[in-house]
């Protein structure tokens, strides 16, 4: 739901067009929830979801570190107030050059999943720890991570023993069980992965020290979620499980569930009309869309809560699009929206629980439509 202070702030300022607006005083709760449900381990909060300054600042600040995907990431959350000791550059696919720039700002611990990528870093940032990502199915996320980044745990003991001989410290094992993640279980498989993959290489006398357990915690959109202490108790258990006395350090990148529902976007109902006379569905067109800041629309994947003025009254179902000339832009129609009948053009309604991957996923200017707006309260 909309915060007092962000209904408070469109009150008082009527921003024009669509907007994001987010509450810094959600995003602390949130930081605070997460160090209490999993005091053990690190947070690096995953920058990508997010970047505003106001945000890595005030993330900096409570000591949050920071998993980074680009050199304009790095700069960023240093820019905020970061060390470069609570950096990490998480993708697994970079730039030789970027490496050697993030190397030169002080960044040591780096992703990968290959060899290649392993011979990069050993190149251009020898004195680095490196941990190698691993394929998990995914099961119960709304946006399963499973095919593009990491690689089987077989495959995962080559590439983290080459790192070894090439001097590089082979520090641990990362895994990322999917965005949206519902299944309180989802930690369970891939930590045993990881206790393999570590007992494995200290057979071979290699010693790893840390699980970077990734993100996948969730932001409450239509359906309630397990509360973030649900899933600290759980990924325990499975650490107690699989590991027992002899724990790892564990690292979290929450995005998503840090700041997802931190922020709501203002929106304008630009047209309602139907397709022909006896048409049951109303197709209603807002000022934004799939290429204004909600891509996470695509495939239906992720359905976000919407107000009206008029809730409470009479409900029919909608097919919802932005305003591009794009035919892609059509947010849900294979299972309508539910919406009031009373809803008209001109009304302003909130999409609720878009504080992640909306102002980040905008375009620049399609169709010359201005960038989502953002302002950090």
């Amino acid at each position: 739901m909309a915060t007092q202070r962000i209904i408070d702030f469109l009150a008082q300022n009527r921003p024009e067009g669509p907007c994001l607006v987010v509450d810094l005083d959600v995003i602390q709760r949130n930081y605070e929830t997460f160090t209490r449900a999993l005091p053990d381990s690190r947070i690096f909060y995953a920058v990508k979801a997010n970047p505003a300054p106001e945000v890595l600042s005030l993330l900096a600040d409570l000591g949050s570190n920071f998993d980074t995907a680009s050199v304009p990431e790095i700069e960023m959350a240093m820019a905020a107030g970061a060390s470069a000791e609570r950096i990490s550059f998480g993708n697994t696919i970079k730039k030789e050059r970027d490496i050697a720039r993030a190397y030169a700002l002080g960044v040591r611990l780096f992703a990968v999943d290959c060899v290649e990528e392993v011979e990069k870093i050993a190149r251009v940032a020898p004195a680095s720890r490196v941990f190698c990502r691993i394929l998990t199915d995914g099961f119960g996320a709304e946006w399963p991570l499973s095919r593009k980044f990491g690689c089987a745990p077989t495959m995962a003991l080559d590439v983290l023993q080459h790192a070894h001989h090439l001097g590089l410290d082979a520090y641990g094992v990362s895994f990322h069980v999917g965005s949206q993640q519902c299944n309180l279980d989802a930690w369970n498989t891939a930590l045993g992965e990881a206790a393999m993959i570590f007992r494995t290489l200290a057979e071979k006398g290699i010693t790893l020290r840390m699980v970077n357990m990734g993100g996948g915690f969730p932001t409450r959109y239509l359906r309630d979620v397990p509360k973030t202490e649900a899933y600290g108790a759980a990924i325990v258990d499975a650490l107690h499980d699989h590991f027992g006395n002899h724990m790892p350090e564990t690292i979290i990148e929450p995005g998503r569930g840090m700041v997802g529902d931190a922020g709501v976007i203002k929106a304008e109902v630009v047209l309602i009309s139907r397709k022909h006379e006896d048409d049951p569905v109303r197709w209603v067109y807002l000022d934004i869309g799939k290429f204004g800041g909600l891509a996470e629309t695509m495939d239906e994947a992720i359905r976000y809560p919407i107000t009206t003025i008029h809730d409470g009254g009479a409900v029919a179902p909608c097919v919802l699009a932005g305003p591009t000339c794009d035919s892609a832009d059509v947010m849900y129609e294979k299972k309508p929206y539910d919406l009031p009948i009373a809803l008209t053009i001109g009304d302003e309604v909130l999409i609720e629980a878009t504080g992640a991957y909306t102002t980040t996923y905008a375009s620049v200017a399609f169709n010359g439509f201005s960038p989502l707006a953002a302002y950090i309260i």
